[in-house]
């Protein structure tokens, strides 16, 4: 399984970005997929998670992000999104995307599989 992560950039405190997480090997079907962040200097941190489909696709997000970002999947694309809202200086970070592949998932217990992660820069 191989995720490819993008849509990462820089932009002005209070404005958006999606960044999609691009898989190939397996269908999103039989996998959770979460994304992670991590700025310098402080830990990895899981920002949502999003369950396979067949454990009915639920949605997690930690509380620093819960009401602005959302998750949601694309089957047919094999793509996962994470749209980032109201965007915050302290959400500076590399974004990883990365797959559980024992369902259910809370994606809060080790993932199998890791992108490389994209660069999200907020200014002030």
């Amino acid at each position: 399984l191989q995720l490819v992560e993008s849509g990462g950039g820089l932009v002005q405190a209070g404005g958006s970005l999606r960044l999609s997480c691009t898989t190939s090997g397996y269908t999103l079907d039989y996998y959770a997929i979460g994304w992670f962040r991590q700025a310098p200097g402080k830990e990895r941190e899981r920002v949502s998670c999003i369950s396979d489909s067949s454990s009915g696709g639920d949605t997690a997000y930690s509380d620093s992000v819960k009401g602005r970002f959302t998750t949601s999947s694309d089957i047919a694309k094999n793509t996962v999104y994470l749209q980032m809202n109201n965007l915050r200086p302290e959400d500076t970070a590399v974004y990883y995307c990365a797959a559980d592949m024992s369902t259910p998932s809370n994606c809060l217990n080790g993932m199998d599989y890791w992108g490389k992660g994209t660069q999200v820069t907020v200014s002030s």
